[in-house]
């Protein structure tokens, strides 16, 4: 699909209508835009929200509902319809097909026929659509221990993609206790991931982008909850809901993930198109990247997913080379950021990103890059040095002492 497609949908049966919702609700390519009791409303409510789908259940009156299909392909006809009826009369789905329905489903609805569906009907608007059309693409960024600079990495990377006028960016800050990235953006919000979780189903894409601050950079911000006991409102069902309306909103997500690796937290790496793994050419970060590297492959799909970015690289010259924490971990390193301890430090304290603060500085250059690639997909296939049976080396690693060397 070209993006995330946004639906509205009508059947004066609230059972039905409370089944189909709870099965587009668990479905990340489509966001729920409004739905709708009467077929007499239906019209209007489409031509309010402009949604790239229309879905109507026919079986409280067929007759209503063939004749609203055939209104809603004359007077919207950059809305697709989708019928859905109990009976699997030929003659009931000829009907709804002349009337200018693209797809008919039979219910009891089944996820997959449903998903098939939307597939198809995306795909056909993608090739009819605009060909720039793209879709958004979703970067967590994770750490193996804490303070290896994951909150300063993803607040430049989003507003480095945020600085391109053909992106619209968000950060979404999911260290729910102690985060800080309305600091190091020098920001007071004034609504937080808690409001947006909780008001969920009731938020339009108008509401939403109201609902954020945004930086002067042009990167969104969606902060952590400001009462520590507000943390517990925030739940991964909730969340898996704001990232589908976030995606159906932005061109680019950056998810700013917790040490913790909460629920939340899985649903963000479940959703996102690239995990970035922050750590350092130390002994215990290579440790815990061996250690979550190891966790991640128990997940279908995930590990694919990682990639492992060394922070700090010339700290000092006993760091670990990169050659060997690569044998380490099993993988190559996708990205180097080099130490520059005096520029973050100073971006950090005056909460102005990178990209204001020093725009020529190496390390402002090499996030820069690294934002490019992520943000056009080139990333996707990052290759894997080794996968799980280089893991061990680890072990031997240890074994044999711990060698250091300057890095490569």
């Amino acid at each position: 699909m070209s993006n995330v497609l946004r639906l509205t949908i009508v059947d004066p049966n609230d059972s039905t209508r409370d089944n189909l919702k709870t099965a587009l609700l668990g479905m990340d390519v489509v966001w729920l835009e409004a739905e709708c009791s009467r077929y007499e409303f239906f019209a209007d409510v489409v031509g309010q929200t402009n949604p790239d789908i229309g879905i109507v259940a026919m079986d409280d009156d067929p007759e209503k509902a063939l004749a609203l299909v055939a209104r809603l392909s004359r007077s919207t006809p950059n809305c697709s319809v989708l019928v859905t009826s109990s009976s699997s009369d030929g003659t009931l789905i000829l009907q709804a097909m002349r009337a200018g329905a693209k797809e008919f489903l039979t219910e009891p609805l089944r996820i997959e026929d449903l998903a098939a569906a939307l597939d198809r009907i995306g795909s056909r608007q993608g090739g009819d659509g605009d060909s720039t059309s793209r879709n958004s693409r979703v970067i967590a960024v994770a750490g193996a221990t804490g303070g290896v600079g994951t909150t300063s990495l993803a607040v430049n990377l989003g507003c480095a993609i945020a600085s391109d006028e053909a992106n619209t960016a968000a950060l979404v800050d999911l260290d729910l206790c102690l985060g800080d990235a309305d600091v190091f953006l020098d920001t007071i919000p004034d609504y937080t991931l808690v409001d947006v979780a909780q008001n969920v189903s009731r938020l339009d894409f108008t509401l939403l982008k109201r609902s954020l601050t945004k930086h002067s950079s042009g990167l969104f911000l969606l902060p952590r909850p400001i009462k520590l006991e507000d943390v517990s409102l925030i739940t991964a069902e909730d969340f898996q809901r704001v990232i589908g309306l976030l995606k159906a909103t932005f061109s680019h997500l950056v998810l700013d993930l917790s040490k913790s690796y909460s629920p939340v937290d899985h649903v963000a790496m479940a959703m996102a198109d690239d995990v970035l793994l922050v750590t350092q050419l130390d002994l215990p970060c290579l440790r815990n990247t061996v250690r979550l590297m190891m966790a991640f492959e128990e997940v279908e799909g995930l590990a694919d997913k990682v990639k492992i970015v060394v922070n700090r690289i010339g700290l000092d010259e006993s760091q670990i080379s990169l050659k060997k924490a690569a044998d380490t971990i099993g993988r190559e390193i996708f990205w180097q950021i080099p130490n520059d301890y005096r520029v973050m430090s100073s971006s950090r304290n005056n909460g102005i990103p990178l990209l204001e603060q020093a725009p020529k500085a190496n390390i402002t250059q090499t996030i820069s890059q690294m934002a490019s690639v992520l943000a056009t997909g080139e990333s996707a296939t990052a290759s894997d040095a080794g996968g799980k049976s280089s893991i061990g080396r680890l072990f031997n690693f240890w074994g044999k002492g711990q060698e250091t060397a300057k890095s490569e």
